[in-house]
């Protein structure tokens, strides 16, 4: 395991049982929801399509890293604040912002009084999207 999310092993192995309760939930839903609708393979393949795109957007460089600095300054943060914290340059980030936004990641909050102000929080998407996959980085990394 990676030295930058060290983890006790109290804490280490409360998350390993909540991502198998989390899994475990998961698949009875998929078993359920099977057991009404019967879906076949096709229809599988054509919903895992549909997510491709969201996947392509979230494994950009930078993308992942702008959602979880939004998640931990408590969902928002100012242009400037997210440069300085992420050390990345100016046309990046803004060309970055502006992709989470229109996919509905984060939303962009102008303040016009003078000095202008923009600041970026996350959607209930975006905020959603980060509390997934934290266990699914801490798992791949965990076996």
């Amino acid at each position: 395991m990676s030295d930058s999310i060290a983890l006790s092993s109290e804490l280490r192995k409360l998350v390993e049982a909540r991502i198998e309760q989390t899994a475990r939930g998961v698949e009875d839903t998929l078993n359920r929801i099977q057991e009404v609708h019967a879906i076949t393979p096709k229809e599988l393949k054509a919903d895992l399509r549909s997510l491709e795109g969201s996947f392509n957007i979230l494994s950009q460089k930078w993308s992942l890293e702008i959602l979880y600095t939004l998640f931990l300054t408590n969902g928002a943060a100012r242009f400037n604040e997210l440069k300085r914290v992420l050390e990345v340059n100016s046309r990046t980030l803004s060309d970055k912002l502006r992709t989470l936004q229109d996919h509905g990641y984060i939303e962009r909050n102008v303040d016009p009084e003078p000095p202008l102000r923009v600041e970026y929080t996350l959607s209930v998407k975006g905020r959603n999207i980060v509390l997934l996959a934290i266990p699914l980085l801490y798992y791949s990394r965990s076996t």
